[in-house]
């Protein structure tokens, strides 16, 4: 099931704005005026897999106060640069995306219990004791 497809208005949301953050980022950076480049669809692709298995379902966090961090090391500092570069410009392009990103990024995380954690294939303790400041 895709997470356009998902019954949560929250998931749903949050995959069209890390979409279009990456169209933000791939037009004004990599010149292209229409779609995505080969790099920049691999990305959205990816972050759109990581949305659809998250163990938080709907009560998911912004990435930046989730304590899973799903995405890899490599990938996670590739979002990190659109998130920096677009995030300011979001205001401008799509403000109403951009105000709820910034509403849900002032929830609390749910709690992690130990089935979401093993899910996401980290020990409970691992999750707990992650730095819960850094961006991704």
């Amino acid at each position: 099931m895709s997470v356009f497809d998902s019954p949560s208005r929250r998931l749903r949301r949050e995959c069209r704005t890390i979409q279009a953050m990456i169209s933000v980022y791939c037009r004004d950076r990599h010149g292209t005026p229409r779609g995505l480049c080969p790099e920049c669809s691999e990305l959205s692709e990816y972050a759109s897999s990581r949305l659809e298995r998250c163990p938080f379902g709907a009560e998911k966090p912004t990435c930046v106060n989730c304590p899973i961090h799903c995405y890899q090391p490599a990938r996670r500092e590739q979002v990190r640069l659109v998130m920096r570069y677009a995030g300011p410009r979001m205001l401008w392009r799509h403000p109403i995306l951009a105000i709820f990103h910034m509403m849900e990024g002032r929830r609390p995380s749910p709690p992690l219990s130990n089935r979401k954690a093993r899910a996401a294939g980290g020990s409970p303790r691992e999750a707990a004791t992650e730095d819960p400041g850094g961006d991704l």
